[in-house]
């Protein structure tokens, strides 16, 4: 087997496959959302960066969801619950701005939207859409960097980290030039507490933990 096909196998293992600690983590987290919204099931919702997959999939299945992703989703023609608009979270779609809805999700996507201000932007339209919200993303602090599944990689310059992105075996998606790799090594802004707390003032800060340690940080509004 190639070293890629090895990493591949490795990286389904640890976070993709089940009972793997990715698949360990997604359940304790699918608990705390049951937990904090009871009601979820007689809520509209708006997804900001998610996939319409993960909804059709989920045990609970809310009133209505309108995903909203810069990547093309699948149309769902039989789920018409479920809905999906081509967008950019930190610059909403005309036809989705001054819409209320009850809640707001997001999962992993905060650290992908690019810089201060447009992580900014992305908080404010969270607090726009709705007077409750679930944001999570990875914790900037735990010690092996979650796309990479590389220990210390978020501390390292950036020519080290998009050699990283090019050639370590335990990557999900490897970028097919140098290039790409530096597209991607720059596409990733771990955020910590200080700084979500900063976005989202008033919002209750859960923690999630592997092995006593934060994996990740989640702003909750319930």
């Amino acid at each position: 087997m190639s070293r890629a096909g090895i990493g591949g196998t490795v990286r389904r293992r640890l976070v993709e496959s089940p009972g793997s600690l990715g698949e360990q983590a997604r359940s304790r987290r699918a608990a705390l959302v049951r937990d904090l919204f009871p009601d979820l099931a007689d809520m509209d919702v708006i997804d900001l960066g998610g996939r319409t997959s993960t909804w059709a999939a989920a045990p609970v299945r809310p009133r209505s969801v309108l995903v909203i992703n810069l990547e093309q989703q699948p149309e769902l023609p039989e789920e018409d619950w479920l809905r999906v608009e081509h967008g950019d979270a930190c610059e909403l779609p005309t036809q989705v701005r001054g819409r209320a809805f009850d809640v707001v999700f997001s999962n992993s996507v905060l650290e992908h939207v690019g810089g201060h201000d447009r992580r900014q932007r992305f908080a404010e339209s969270v607090h726009t859409l709705a007077p409750r919200h679930w944001v999570q993303t990875p914790y900037r602090y735990f010690p092996v960097e979650p796309h990479w599944l590389f220990p210390g990689m978020q501390f390292l310059p950036l020519a080290a980290r998009s050699r990283i992105a090019r050639h370590w075996p335990l990557v999900h998606t490897r970028p097919d030039d140098d290039r790409g790799a530096v597209r991607d090594a720059l596409g990733v802004e771990l955020s910590s507490i200080t700084e979500l707390r900063y976005y989202f003032p008033g919002s209750q800060i859960h923690k999630e933990r592997i092995g006593g340690l934060i994996k990740s940080i989640v702003a909750v509004k319930p």
